[in-house]
């Protein structure tokens, strides 16, 4: 599902950029999962975390309660009005006295009617919830041994941290923090996160805006940053071709993996000419 800050674009970028050996995943800002969803499944542990507890409630129905979940999108209209009625009570924030599967199907029908996922207007655009069915059954498959959690990002990182913990981080990017519903973020969090992972034993990757408050702020001895950058889906309308910038931060060389892949293709090579 589309999400305010989702990393679709950036989906194979990051995966590439994984360190080569880790027994633990957490997916600390969670989202719309497009990384966790795309990363093929290990015997690792693997762990997903947002703050938003209305996602993280529905990331639980959609695992534990699937059926029970379709049984209730099956009717939901794409309706103006049912969708000002949803997102009025989401704003006075009275999700919460719903039971879950009521509450995540509610919460569901605001992220598929919005207009770009925004949560607070209609989006005018025709779609079937029951299109969505097989994807929820493979997401329920997905997920039947992920960790979910609904976390401050100080306290699971400290939590799960090990040597063998690698963690991947993808907050809410600097000065876009209003964006996100239901989660503050403040530029002390910023500062927060920073210090809570350069104090971690583990691995960490944190996706970023490029800007010079970033550059500055991770400019730290031992900390690799790489500029990346995708096509603005935005702003394609009026200048095509039009990129993002954005930095991938880490605290290892996130060209292991591509070393590893490369020296796995030259021996296969080898053997295939032996």
């Amino acid at each position: 599902m589309s999400w305010v800050g989702g990393k679709k674009a950036l989906r194979d970028a990051v995966l590439a950029r994984f360190p080569t050996y880790y027994e633990r995943y957490i997916e600390v800002f969670g989202g719309a999962g497009w990384v966790l969803f795309h990363k093929p499944p290990g015997g690792e542990m693997e762990v997903f975390n947002d703050y938003n507890s209305n996602l993280v409630n529905l990331y639980r129905c959609v695992r534990d309660k699937p059926n029970k979940l379709k049984y209730k999108l099956r009717y939901i209209l794409n309706s103006r009005e049912d969708f000002d009625w949803i997102a009025s009570l989401h704003k006075r924030g009275l999700f919460s006295r719903f039971r879950d599967v009521d509450r995540a199907a509610k919460f569901y029908q605001l992220i598929r009617y919005s207009y770009a996922s925004g949560l607070d207007s209609f989006g005018c655009q025709p779609h079937s919830m029951w299109s969505d069915f097989p994807q929820i059954d493979m997401a329920a498959r997905r997920l039947q041994k992920v960790v979910i959690e609904n976390r401050d990002f100080e306290k699971l990182i400290r939590q799960y941290d090990r040597p063998v913990s690698f963690f991947y981080c993808d907050p809410p990017y600097f000065a876009t923090e209003d964006y996100y519903k239901d989660v503050g973020f403040t530029e002390k969090d910023h500062i927060r996160l920073r210090d809570t992972l350069l104090g971690c034993s583990g691995k960490f990757l944190v996706s970023y805006n490029d800007c010079p408050e970033i550059r500055d702020l991770w400019d730290n001895p031992g900390v690799y940053i790489e500029e990346i950058s995708r096509l603005n889906n935005l702003a394609q309308r009026y200048d095509g071709g039009c990129r993002y910038a954005e930095l991938l931060i880490s605290n290892y060389d996130t060209t292991q993996r591509v070393g590893a892949i490369n020296q796995l293709s030259f021996f296969n090579e080898g053997d295939f000419y032996l």
